[in-house]
C-alpha cells in the first residue's frame, strides 16, 4: 500500500523484545516496534496518560509531507479493527489522487468518491 508502519509504546524495547519471542501474534509483526518509555511521543501526540505512565491505545495516519490525516484513541480494553485501517488508508490514497472529492462515510474502493462544497450537500 505504500506506506510506513511504525508501532510505538511506552514499554521498553526489552519489553518489545519478549513480545516478539513469546507472542504468536507479535512473532509475525515485521514493522519497527519503537520504545517510548520517557513517554515524549505520547505526549507529542496527547495519548500520554500521566497517572498510568502510558500511552492510551492511538493510531495516527500521517501523510508523506507530514499532515495528520486520521487520528482514533480507544480505551485500553477495546481492540482495533485493522480493516478499518486500510480502508481509511485507501480512502486518503484515492481522495489525495482526485482534488476536489472525498470519500463518503462506508466508501469501499472501487465505489464512487463525492464532491465536496455546499453544492454536494446530501448527494451521493
Amino acid at each position: 500500500m505504500n506506506v510506513e508502519v511504525i508501532a510505538i509504546s511506552t514499554d521498553t524495547q526489552f519489553s518489545h523484545w519478549m513480545w516478539k519471542k513469546t507472542s504468536p501474534s507479535i512473532k509475525k509483526v515485521d514493522y519497527p516496534m519503537a520504545a517510548d518509555h520517557s513517554g515524549a511521543v505520547a505526549r507529542a501526540y496527547g495519548v500520554y496518560n500521566a497517572k498510568t505512565g502510558m500511552a492510551y491505545r492511538a493510531r495516527f495516519i500521517i501523510s508523506p509531507d507530514g499532515v495528520v490525516k486520521a487520528v482514533e484513541v480507544l480505551t485500553p480494553p477495546l481492540g482495533r479493527n485493522v480493516n478499518e485501517l486500510i480502508r481509511q488508508i485507501k480512502a486518503l490514497q484515492t481522495i489525495a489522487k482526485h482534488p476536489g472529492k472525498a470519500a463518503p462515510a462506508g466508501w469501499e474502493p472501487g465505489k464512487k468518491l463525492i464532491g465536496t462544497g455546499k453544492d454536494y450537500i446530501g448527494v451521493y
